[in-house]
């Protein structure tokens, strides 16, 4: 960089400045729908309704906020939400990290057709499975229910995070477990000690994937619920939509006080996140 700088200082000083430029272009992309949602909430509910209301609001105001956490049920809603993803990304993690385990370490008959289907179920529309979902889980009393919503939300994600996984494990060396094997662990001591410590950055990639799923899906959680008490949060903030009348002040609060989690989880696991999809992109 030096090097450049003092033979092409004008070209050194232009590249940088498109660059940053360019990237400014992007962040403003990502981030422009989030500030404006973040601008609205705190618009007054009487200028949002005025005629020709300006993005930039003349004052700011805590008032939406206010309303929608003691007014309507939106804590609830939260509160499913987290409920159903704290169900859903353990059973998720379980089945897809021993599946992936057995993919990738062992070979059996119908391994291939086996990792065919679970590839195929990604392809699957999900509203054709509606109504077949629906009268399973009222045969076992799951319909308007939270573990039933769960246990949807985990079935979905489980074939992808399957192959993640597995990718992910496959970049494992197998020496490690051969050498536990030789210094007498049986297999039941060589995947909780040796082999799921190395796959954690893969689970973790796993768990997030699972969670934004979880906390973004909005057909089944509207057709499997139908009350406060275990609705999630794309349904509830999807009430605000009146027939005759948006409350875009409730709204627009709803969606950010509802992006906070996932903010916060990515921040947390940001650094294995990061690891366990490079990892699981190598071999697949």
């Amino acid at each position: 960089m030096r090097t450049a700088w003092r033979k092409h200082p004008v070209r050194f000083v232009a590249s940088r400045t498109a660059l940053y430029i360019s990237l400014s272009g992007v962040l403003l992309l990502v981030l422009g729908p989030y500030i404006i949602m973040l601008l609205t909430s705190l618009t007054p509910k009487e200028e949002l309704a005025a005629a020709g209301a300006s993005l930039i609001p003349s004052e700011l105001t805590t008032a939406s906020y206010s309303e929608l956490l003691s007014t309507t049920p939106f804590l609830s809603y939260l509160t499913n939400s987290i409920t159903v993803a704290a169900i859903a990304v353990p059973i998720t993690l379980t089945v897809s990290t021993g599946a992936a385990i057995a993919l990738s370490r062992f070979d059996f008959a119908g391994k291939k057709s086996l990792m065919t289907g679970l590839l195929l179920a990604q392809m699957f529309p999900a509203v054709l499975l509606v109504i077949s979902l629906q009268g399973q889980l009222r045969s076992f009393g799951l319909l308007d229910n939270k573990l039933g919503l769960a246990l949807v939300h985990s079935a979905f994600a489980t074939p992808f995070a399957t192959w993640l996984l597995k990718g992910f494990a496959d970049s494992l060396p197998r020496e490690l477990e051969e050498s536990g094997a030789i210094d007498g662990a049986s297999s039941w001591q060589i995947i909780p000690k040796l082999v799921l410590p190395l796959l954690l950055p893969g689970m973790v990639a796993a768990g997030t994937y699972s969670f934004i799923l979880t906390w973004n899906e909005f057909l089944y959680a509207l057709t499997f619920t139908s009350s406060t008490a275990t609705r999630t949060l794309p349904v509830g903030l999807q009430l605000f939509i009146g027939e005759y009348q948006i409350r875009w002040d409730l709204l627009t609060a709803g969606g950010v006080l509802s992006v906070l989690p996932v903010v916060v989880g990515f921040l947390l696991v940001q650094r294995k996140l990061v690891a366990g999809l490079s990892a699981g992109a190598v071999k697949g």
